[in-house]
């Protein structure tokens, strides 16, 4: 069950809840598992709240600041929900000097959010990224893990719109 004091009581069903206190359980006898545990709450609800932050603590018997440490440190871990499609942008050297800053700002408009939130139908989210890998194909984008490359503004919109159906 959510904690008391819990902001996210409607994102995270009491099934979700009992799923983490599984995995918890998995990994409390289990030096070193914090990594492994947090991927696998996240894998479970898709995000990782302060509440779960707490709720994974306390079954392990650690400090929440160790946990927060860990969740703040890594990219992949996300303490707010995810949309349904998730679009990285990357602003590394090479996408950055050939425009990635004006290919955000029009993402950005388009869906009416900022770079690390998620529209509020949940559709989308945006993430900033220092690099994809791609750098001769910048500036790039990644579109639940689809690499759209050589982008400029005006390429975005008809982009957005295969996702927006």
């Amino acid at each position: 069950m959510p904690c008391a004091e819990c902001t996210c009581k409607d994102k995270i069903t009491k099934e979700q809840w009992e799923g983490l206190d599984a995995v918890v359980a998995k990994h409390k006898s289990t030096r070193g598992s914090l990594i492994q545990c947090l991927h696998e709450a996240q894998e479970l609800i898709g995000f990782l709240p302060i509440e779960v932050q707490k709720r994974i603590a306390d079954g392990l018997g650690i400090p929440v600041a160790d946990v927060y440490s860990v969740v703040s440190f890594y990219a992949l871990f996300s303490t707010q929900p995810k949309g349904e499609h998730e679009i990285s942008v990357c602003l590394g050297t090479a996408c950055y000097v050939r425009g990635a800053d004006s290919v955000l700002n029009e993402i950005q408009d388009q869906i009416g959010i900022k770079a690390g939130e998620t529209s509020k139908d949940g559709k989308f989210s945006i993430n900033v990224v220092r690099c994809m890998g791609a750098c001769g194909l910048g500036p790039v984008i990644s579109i639940d893990g689809q690499t759209h490359g050589r982008l400029k503004s005006d390429k975005i919109k008809p982009i957005l719109e295969k996702y927006n159906s």
